[in-house]
């Protein structure tokens, strides 16, 4: 299992720490030291889409006109740390984000 995120991001702690207490083997991929490759970033917005990107978040807001009417690919591919957190890859399912049903699908 692969848990995309970012060490200061309160949710990946949370999911992270509940997941290894859960007993699953998690290894924690910090999307900044170690940026997603063009083929990890298609297979995110494949699965999540617009999803993937979290448009609340400041860095969104920051965006240019220009950056926020480009595909959700551009925009992860320019600033990664826009993307929703965490996203974890379970074997071949996906998950974005940390509510109830992610949760009850993992623990």
């Amino acid at each position: 299992m692969i848990l995309y995120g970012i060490p200061t991001c309160d949710t990946c702690k949370k999911a992270l720490k509940a997941l290894q207490s859960a007993g699953r083997e998690v290894t924690f991929r910090d999307i900044r030291a170690e940026p997603l490759s063009d083929a990890e970033i298609a297979d995110i917005v494949t699965q999540f889409g617009d999803r993937a990107v979290n448009k609340q978040s400041t860095t969104y807001r920051s965006f240019s006109d220009f950056l926020r009417e480009s595909e959700a690919e551009a925009q992860i591919k320019a600033q990664p740390t826009v993307m929703k957190r965490p996203v974890i890859r379970d074997g071949d399912t996906w998950h974005l984000g940390w509510d109830g049903a992610v949760q009850d699908a993992l623990l």
